[in-house]
This record gives C-alpha cells, sequence and structure tokens, in this order.
C-alpha cells in the first residue's frame, strides 16, 4: 500500500524526534548517505555490490582514472601509460604518494595488489575484474610492467574500474578463516585515496573522513567533505523519512512516485539521471536446474512466451520512469559492442498464451521467480505473468543471498540487474554472463566463441561482428529477457553541492557545502 506524502512528512517530524544524536549535513560536516543494502566486508575485491564499488573510488586509488565526461584515460597513481605490445601494458609510478597508514606508496604495491588478485587463491569474488592479468612485474623503481594473457582491448577499463591499489604487505594480515588458510576479507581498508575507511559495522555502517594529506594534482580533485558516513536502512520508507528529518543527506532509488512526491514538499533536491544498470530476466535454458517439469523454461517456447506476455515499456515509463528505456540486447546501449539490431519481443499476451499451450502449458504453471531488487518492478512482472497463466511467487532476498543460489545453478527463473561496474565495453557485461562462469544459465558454445573473439581483438571492427553474433544468438534464444535501463531517482539535502553521474558512482570527493 502507497503512502501519501502527508504520511511520509508525518513519519519524518517522528523520526527527528529521536534523531538529535545522528543529524546529519552541513552543521557538523558529515555526509550522511543510506541504501537498503547491507555492506559486509568494506573491501574492493572482496565484495561486489554497488555499494562497495562506491566506496573503492573513495578510499583506493587506480593507477588510472576515467574521466566521467570524455571517457579519456587520466594518470593517477601512475603518471603515464603505454601498450608495449598487444599483450604488455607500462605504467610509470607515481612519487610522493602516502597510504593512509603513513606508508610510502611505490611500484612495489602496485605489483603485488596485481599479482595477488589474479592468483587462483585470492578469492577475489568477480574473477572476470581480475582474469585477464598474467603477472606483473617491476622494470626498476619508477615502472612497472603488467602481462596480459592474452590481448585484451578492454584492460584499461578494468584498470581505472575495479583495479584499486592496496599496501604490498596487507594481504599477510589477514586471518585465517575455519580451514586454517587466509580469509583476505579481513585485512585493513587501507588505500591511497581522498577519504579514510575508519569504522566497519558489518552489515549496519562504514565511516569515513578526508584523508586531508591526498595528493595534489589527483584527477579527482581535492576532498571537500569531513566526513562521510554510510548507513544500511532496509525500509525505504525510513529512508525517506529521515532524508525529510534531516539525517540523512542523500538517498538514491527512490521510487518513482515517491520521488515525485518529494518534489512537491521541496525540502529537498530531487533528480533523475539515467546509469548503466539494466534489469533482466534469466530463464534456464541450459536446464542446470533441470530438465523436466522442475524447469519449464528449459523450452524455448515458454521463454518465448514470458518474453511476449511483460510490458516491458510500461514497466520502464510508468515505473521506472524518466530517462529509463526498453533494450532488447544484453549490454548497455552506450558500450562498445552493444546492439540492439538482434531478434525482438513485442508485448502481445495472446501470442504468449499460444506458445504457453504449444508448450505444453494450455492452463498455464505455477513457478518461482527469484529477486533482491526494486520489489516493485519484479512484483509487475508477476501481474503480467499472470494474464498469461503464469503463476509466479515471489521470493524477495539479499542480493548475497540470492548470488549464491544463481551460482548453485538453483535458479531457473530469476530478476535481477547489473551496472557493468560502470564500465564502457560489453566484456564488462555480455562476457561475464555468458562465457560459461557461474552466472550463466545459457551455457551456448558458439556464444562463448564470438565473445571470446570480441574480448581478445584489437580491431574495432572484428570485436563490433562479434559482439553482434553473439547478442544476436543470446537474445534468439532467450537466455536473457533484456528488461530496461535504470533511471536513478536520487533526492539529497538543497545545503549539498552534488553532480550524479551516468556511471552510477556518485563522487562524493568532488561534493561540498553551499
Amino acid at each position: 500500500m502507497k503512502r501519501s506524502i502527508m504520511t511520509v512528512a508525518a513519519t519524518a517530524a517522528l523520526v527527528s524526534l529521536g534523531a538529535q544524536d545522528a543529524m546529519a549535513g552541513k552543521a557538523n560536516d558529515t555526509l550522511n548517505w543510506s541504501t537498503t543494502r547491507e555492506v559486509d566486508v568494506a573491501l574492493p575485491f572482496y565484495n561486489n555490490v554497488r555499494e562497495m564499488v562506491i566506496m573503492q573510488r573513495h578510499t583506493w586509488d587506480n593507477l588510472l582514472y576515467r574521466d566521467t565526461k570524455t571517457f579519456e584515460y587520466k594518470p593517477l597513481l601512475a603518471t603515464s601509460y603505454k601498450w608495449v605490445d598487444d599483450k604488455t601494458l607500462e605504467f610509470k609510478i607515481r612519487k610522493g604518494v602516502k597510504f593512509h597508514n603513513g606508508a610510502s606508496f611505490s611500484a612495489d604495491d602496485v605489483v603485488k595488489t596485481y599479482n595477488h588478485v589474479s592468483a587462483k587463491d585470492s578469492g577475489v569474488l568477480t574473477k572476470r575484474n581480475v582474469s585477464w592479468i598474467d603477472r606483473a612485474e617491476k622494470v626498476d623503481a619508477d615502472t612497472v610492467r603488467v602481462y596480459l594473457k592474452k590481448t585484451f582491448p578492454a584492460a584499461l577499463e578494468y584498470v581505472s574500474g575495479p583495479m584499486a591499489i592496496f599496501p604490498k604487505d596487507i594481504w599477510a594480515t589477514a586471518k585465517k578463516n575455519a580451514k586454517g588458510k587466509p580469509d583476505y576479507g579481513t585485512v585493513a581498508p587501507i588505500g591511497t585515496g581522498p577519504y579514510k575507511t575508519t569504522k566497519v559495522v558489518a552489515g549496519e555502517s562504514v565511516a569515513m573522513e578526508k584523508n586531508a594529506d591526498y595528493w595534489k594534482g589527483s584527477p579527482k580533485g581535492s576532498p571537500s567533505i569531513g566526513k562521510i558516513m554510510f548507513r544500511t536502512i532496509s525500509d525505504p520508507e525510513a529512508q525517506i523519512a529521515e532524508l525529510l528529518s534531516g539525517s540523512i543527506d542523500w538517498i538514491w532509488d527512490v521510487p518513482k512516485d515517491k520521488a515525485e512526491q518529494l518534489k512537491l514538499i521541496g525540502t529537498n533536491k530531487v533528480m533523475n539521471v539515467p546509469t548503466m544498470r539494466i534489469s533482466y530476466i534469466t530463464m534456464d535454458r541450459a536446464g542446470r536446474s533441470g530438465k523436466g517439469k522442475e524447469n519449464p523454461f528449459y523450452n524455448k517456447k515458454v521463454r518465448q512466451a514470458v518474453a511476449h506476455a511483460i510490458d516491458r515499456n510500461a514497466i520502464a515509463k510508468e515505473l521506472v520512469g524518466g530517462a529509463s528505456q526498453v533494450i532488447h540486447s544484453a549490454c548497455f546501449p552506450t558500450q562498445f559492442g552493444c546492439t540492439q539490431d538482434v531478434p525482438q519481443y513485442a508485448y502481445d499476451p495472446a501470442k504468449a498464451k499460444k506458445l504457453l499451450a504449444e508448450a505444453g502449458y494450455p492452463n498455464g504453471f505455477s513457478t518461482e521467480i527469484m529477486a533482491y531488487r526494486q520489489r516493485e518492478y519484479t512484483e509487475a512482472v508477476m501481474g503480467y505473468l499472470d494474464k498469461v497463466g503464469i503463476k509466479s511467487n515471489l521470493k524477495y532476498m539479499q542480493y548475497k543471498a540470492l548470488r549464491g543460489i544463481v551460482w548453485d545453478g538453483k535458479a531457473p527463473f530469476h530478476h535481477m540487474t547489473w551496472g557493468s561496474y560502470s564500465m564502457n565495453d560489453v566484456s564488462a557485461i555480455t562476457s561475464h554472463f555468458f562465457k560459461h562462469g557461474r552466472d550463466d544459465y545459457c551455457r551456448d558454445d558458439d556464444v562463448k566463441a564470438a565473445l571470446e573473439t570480441g574480448d581478445s581483438n584489437i580491431d574495432p571492427k572484428v570485436r563490433k561482428a562479434a559482439y553482434k553474433k553473439a547478442l544476436s544468438k543470446l537474445s534468439g534464444e532467450l537466455c536473457w529477457l533484456p528488461m530496461f535501463t535504470y533511471a536513478k531517482y536520487y533526492a539529497f539535502s538543497h545545503d549539498l553541492d552534488f553532480n550524479p553521474t551516468a556511471d552510477e558512482i556518485p563522487r562524493f570527493f568532488t561534493a561540498k557545502w553551499k
């Protein structure tokens, strides 16, 4: 049941009475932000939720920084870079930079970080981020070479994205797990970035403070706001209430109706910005969860019926709103190699019913649908499916729990999202999902081969042709049903000078108080 703006405002007033010790904002130079998801481990490589992607950019620096407007790669911890050959990158290392613990940054930190995370036993969650690395070597005190396993033209996207640099000695401090092996998710969150992570309460909060000694001349600029506090607030209504009461300065993923209500109140800035995140539905074409009645999605006609049953355009425009648009390929439209020139499925419930009958389900069937984000979007999908006879029971859970079920091959029908870690290349999404990895419910050899070609050739024309082949096959087989792009609603204090970017990484280190 939707709550009116007056109800939300009244709730905010009540919350404010008990929030005197947690007041946010300009007065105490603390930017408080919140989402519904938990951050159990505040370390890049060992937590891949979007919140951690954001925190990484604040606590850690990379060798390169990708400009948010021009997509140009700019020197960060490296002062320059070059391709030695099509499988070797060389970086000149910046001098005079300090880690948060006072240690000097050097070429050894780069070499140790790259070699650690690319090792088979590193435990890195998103293997795609590091699997392209063969090894890193120190050429001299100022030079590091990174050797690729094979030609990988998107390597610079990863260097400037998830490849945060840690102190060389940090990995030896990892605590041992129950099996006596290092748990690298227990090391201290130490980087060279514009903010220091000062306190982590697993599943509840992460505190940061400005790095007063952040090195001058960084393309990230100099941090302005003194402290940043992240808190998990699982109830979106409570988030809005705390925003209105002043105990939170910044939230996002605000539902469209609530964003419109907040605009009417006018006490906070509300913005709608397109993002690289897409929504998708996976159907088990590979038969990982079974090939009989326990998995109706093994039948192609059932998958086609689902595609025709859902009015994706209505969900995009009426629920997501703003700049959201329907997509037909398993990628974000601006990513290199992405094309929408693939088989497409129009909203046609009559055709969906016919396909179900042809598949042996004239009266439909019942299924479980798993999801973790924007429950109202999944519920809209369920409503459309119900109209053609597919009765779905929602199993809604935290991302980490659902991810594990997906990886175990026990999620024949799930509704999820992917932000490509904000990398503007098809290899960051299509290649992640469809090269026979843990997320792949397609397992198509032709698709895998085409993606391998696209991922390993430096000729743009060859890459585009290979990706089009893969994307067309995926759409034809309906391993995935691409749904829509996200257009995210932000709501934040009028005291905050903040500019959203399309890569879905809020850069609080560029924000300031008005």
